[in-house]
């Protein structure tokens, strides 16, 4: 996906040298900066000097990042029986359910998840239990997620204190852990201060691309006073100015994972406007917007220096087991970081947005998958389980007008990437 660009530079001089002799004519000059022409010359000299070309100057070559993220991975408790479901009831197998949007993660350079919900493995209740919306998940999660491509997890949002600092502190811990096995980064929940305050950083295709996450609120629970678990909310400014701004000092690209926003709207408040603008005028080249459990709008930032930022008002869901349709329609950001070789510039290009759909076939949420839209049909549409689920919501209608219709309300017609 490299671009080239070679500037060939040749020479050739050549150089002619005539001396005419005449007789009762005169003598009408010679040109010849090699040697004198002897007068008794009668014929003319030509002398032709010529220059090796000079080896070719290569410019460098453009270095290009194609990146794909993805929404909030919401383990829901019958996301959690699915997994159970397919592994024939002994463990969890949630590789099935992501099967077949796995070509999209995998082939890009850099992947990035919202993981929406702990893993503590000392803790049995798993996926909301009973309904109750605190959510754990089992290491088969990450084992699906790793296995389908994504490298940097971002972990800061609203369900991280669900089961307290000792589920946090397991969380952190086990991804830690998965980091040395997996290569992989991640990010927006620290076992301290100094932790909090390291960047997280990447090379990828020789771009060098750090990462930071921020949170807006912990479901009203907070960390307590006297432990060193940190979480940066979206109200310390001061924080994060300092901290993308020390990001895009140590790299070429800054992607900040923005957790906010109102649940359940596609309507973009001005407080994220105000905040994102910020963002980017210190220094963020991407936004991914998470949280709202709905697919929003995305546009273009400009700073005052002419260049741009791009910002994700809400990627919606990557995987749920919601029951409004608004919930079941996602969106994987889609775009390439291009570094340009002479000037070291950043520019985004090919930006958009592919639309994403949780499909499940009955009221109990069986057989749940993801689907790309250029996977979806008008059939499965017609036969999705949503209008049957249990509890009952408020968007129950589902077709694949209803389909489009979400997608032409959230994603601005030349952001939509429909074929993929």
């Amino acid at each position: 996906m490299r671009s080239e660009r070679i500037r060939a530079v040749s020479a050739l001089a050549v150089m002619v040298t005539a001396a005419f002799a005449s007789v009762g004519c005169g003598n009408f000059g010679t040109i010849d900066t090699h040697r004198e022409v002897p007068a008794s010359e009668t014929t003319s000299t030509v002398t032709q000097t010529t220059t090796e070309p000079t080896e070719a100057t290569t410019v460098p070559e453009d270095k290009r990042v194609h990146v794909v993220a993805a929404g909030d991975n919401l383990i829901h408790y019958s996301v959690y029986k699915n997994a159970e479901q397919y592994a024939g009831g002994y463990g969890y197998d949630f590789k099935p359910i992501y099967k077949n949007v796995k070509n999209i993660i995998e082939s890009a350079d850099l992947a990035i998840l919202n993981q929406e919900t702990i893993i503590s493995e000392s803790n049995e209740v798993r996926g909301a239990n009973g309904g109750a919306l605190l959510f754990n998940s089992p290491p088969e999660v990450a084992d699906a997620v790793i296995d389908l491509g994504f490298d940097v997890f971002t972990m800061a949002n609203n369900h991280l204190l669900d089961y307290g600092t000792q589920g946090l502190t397991e969380s952190i811990n086990f991804w830690r852990a998965r980091e040395q096995e997996s290569k992989i980064t991640t990010l927006g929940a620290y076992l301290n201060e100094d932790d909090a305050n390291k960047i997280r950083v990447r090379e990828v295709n020789g771009v060098k691309i750090a990462f930071l996450a921020y949170a807006e609120h912990l479901n009203g629970f907070s960390i307590p006073s006297d432990s060193p678990l940190r979480v940066v909310m979206n109200h310390e400014e001061d924080v994060i100015e300092r901290q993308i701004k020390e990001a895009s000092q140590i790299a070429d690209a800054v992607i900040v994972s923005a957790h906010w926003g109102v649940e359940d709207t596609i309507i973009v408040s001005d407080d994220r406007k105000e905040l994102a603008k910020k963002m980017v005028d210190w220094g963020a080249d991407v936004i991914l917007g998470c949280h709202t459990h709905t697919a929003e709008t995305m546009e273009w930032i400009q700073r005052d220096d002419g260049t741009k930022g791009f910002v994700y008002y809400s990627m919606g869901n990557f995987v749920c087991a919601q029951t409004d349709n608004f919930n079941l329609v996602g969106e994987l950001a889609d775009f390439d970081i291009v570094i340009d070789g002479e000037t070291n510039e950043l520019t985004l290009e090919n930006v958009g947005a592919i639309p994403t759909i949780v499909h499940y076939d009955d009221g109990n949420f069986s057989n749940m998958r993801l689907y790309s839209y250029s996977q979806y049909t008008p059939e499965l549409a017609a036969g999705h389980g949503v209008p049957y689920a249990i509890p009952q919501g408020t968007y129950r209608d589902f077709g694949w007008d209803v389909v489009n219709r979400i997608i032409n309300d959230a994603i601005p017609e030349e952001f939509r990437k429909l074929d993929k």
